[in-house]
């Protein structure tokens, strides 16, 4: 507070020096009078004020210099006192400025920074840079997806039909993906999925994948046909049932089983020779899984595993073929259903066309077909010859005591069945007999010479 009463002193002071006495004494009326002077009168007065300036000046002088010829700390004339020698300070307002501006720098340097290393790590992580080179393994199973009917649209807006959309769980994904060291961000990798729309381009299958994919790689090597599918060859041989050819896809880490008659009950397969069979059922696809060598993606979509059965059986299904059976009157299914009991009860190929005539000669005389294989066939865990009480069930599999055709293949017969169940020999065979001895059938024409020759062998008829 004193500081401030000096400084207004000190001014004070040098103001008085510089203010004119004459001046405050002259009033305005006076002043204008002067303006109306000769000039002669004008150059005397202006004499004079130059003079009046000049001596203000030296005193100002004296104020400012002492009579060493220094400059004087102390400008009013009073005695020098210790403040007079004190260093000029800066004014807090001041340092409160330059200290804020500072602070505000750093802030802004250091958030520059933190998101600089933000966006350097995700970039490294979606574009999988840095990272050390090794391969892993991962699985998607067909639990984490969802399958939904929904409509297709042409470029003018107009609906086209319905399509079948497959999504994956993305945040499932993302887990296993982190888990195995191939993202580090999984909110990262979800959002990149959501742009790209990831979840109906993965599909479910064991995958090879490598450290230095990116999330777009990622993406492209987890579906079907890419490098990075594990594949499997399993064989299946002719006679298998649908059921027993789904175990064995099962227990090849191909499919699950509940997902794979799932599939073969209502997936909708574009074939020309499923078009009348009812969904709902997985029956419907017995007798057309066509036996034969097949390479699988671990862990496939099921509907897509029954498809490799279902296309090879399109294309060995041939018109000649088509032509035959319209010529003997039997669509499709009553053909492949004698090929499969055809399958199930030769021994040998030399066989199977003699074998066919015997079941179209019964059926053409009305009379049971009398196969164990029909009836075994609706007892799957069973083992072994039919049971009394499995002869005696009221099952229209049970063709001791139903006449025609069972309702259904029993199994997938192979080539020369489904060749056998078109051509059959001409014969008037109505019984057949396995002869143990020589692991062939014996054929009979009447029911006396079967009962004589299956009295002598045993044969449990």
């Amino acid at each position: 507070m004193s500081d401030h009463k000096d400084k207004s002193k000190e001014l004070d002071k040098i103001d008085e020096l510089f203010r004119s006495p004459d001046a405050e004494k002259k009033p305005a009326k006076q002043r204008r009078k002067r303006d109306a002077q000769p000039a002669e009168d004008k150059q005397s007065e202006d004499a004079e004020e130059r003079r009046w300036e000049k001596l203000t000046m030296r005193k100002v002088d004296k104020l400012l210099i002492d009579e060493t010829g220094e400059e004087a700390f102390n400008y009013t004339g009073d005695e020098e006192s210790e403040r007079d020698y004190r260093p000029v300070r800066q004014s807090h307002e001041y340092k409160s400025g330059c200290l804020g501006g500072i602070m505000y720098f750093v802030f802004i340097l250091c958030v520059s920074i933190t998101l600089a290393c933000l966006a350097w790590m995700a970039t490294s992580d979606m574009l999988a840079l840095n990272k050390n080179d090794f391969t892993t393994k991962v699985t998607l199973p067909m639990s984490i997806f969802t399958s939904e009917t929904v409509d297709t649209f042409d470029d003018k807006g107009n609906k086209t039909g319905t399509e079948r959309v497959t999504r994956a769980d993305i945040s499932y994904v993302a887990d296993v993906l982190k888990e195995a060291g191939l993202i580090q961000y999984k909110w990262l990798f979800e959002a990149f999925c959501r742009i790209s729309h990831a979840d109906e381009k993965v599909s479910p299958g064991e995958y090879e994948l490598q450290s230095n994919y990116d999330y777009r790689a990622l993406i492209q090597n987890m579906r079907p046909g890419s490098g990075a599918a594990l594949t499997i060859d399993v064989t299946f041989p002719e006679g298998f049932d649908m059921r027993k050819i789904f175990m064995r896809l099962e227990e090849k880490g191909v499919s699950d089983f509940d997902d794979l008659m799932e599939a073969a009950a209502n997936y909708k397969f574009n074939y020309s020779f499923l078009e009348d069979l009812e969904t709902e059922d997985a029956a419907r696809l017995e007798g057309y899984l066509f036996p034969d060598t097949y390479q699988f993606y671990v862990g496939m979509q099921a509907s897509s595993a029954i498809n490799k059965f279902l296309e090879t059986f399109n294309y060995v299904w041939t018109a000649d073929m088509q032509q035959i059976a319209d010529t003997r009157g039997m669509t499709i299914r009553e053909v492949i259903t004698v090929a499969s009991m055809i399958e199930r009860e030769a021994a040998n190929d030399a066989e199977r066309s003699r074998i066919a005539s015997v079941i179209y000669n019964r059926l053409a005389a009305n009379m049971p077909l009398g196969l164990d294989s029909t009836i075994l066939y609706a007892h799957p865990e069973h083992t072994g010859e039919p049971t009394a009480a499995m002869i005696e069930e009221d099952s229209p599999y049970n063709t001791r005591i139903h006449t025609g055709l069972p309702p259904t293949p029993i199994c997938s017969p192979g080539l020369a069945s489904i060749m056998a169940a078109l051509n059959p020999e001409n014969t008037n065979y109505y019984y057949f007999y396995l002869d143990k001895d020589t692991g062939s059938h014996r054929f009979f024409s009447n029911y006396v010479e079967f009962e004589a020759y299956a009295a002598v062998h045993e044969y449990g008829a």
